[in-house]
């Protein structure tokens, strides 16, 4: 595993992990009445899912490259 996949695994888990957080946020603010914790909940929310993505593009660049070097070597 190249350092592209790593990075991009350790984004993708902390893009979950976000989204996880950002759900029991909102639900919070939805249980206390409090629509400024909903807002945070959702902006997190969607930033744990930014996150997911990114990590998944580097995770597929970074077996790209490896698969890149492989045939550029012979390794296939």
């Amino acid at each position: 595993m190249n350092e592209f996949e790593k990075e991009g695994t350790r984004e993708q888990v902390g893009g979950k992990a976000q989204k996880v957080k950002g759900r029991i946020k909102e639900a919070a603010g939805t249980l206390a009445g409090r629509e400024d914790w909903e807002a945070e909940g959702e902006a997190d929310q969607a930033e744990g899912h930014l996150r997911d993505k990114v990590g998944e593009a580097g995770r597929k660049i970074g077996q790209a490259a490896d698969r890149l070097e492989d045939k550029l070597t012979g390794k296939d």
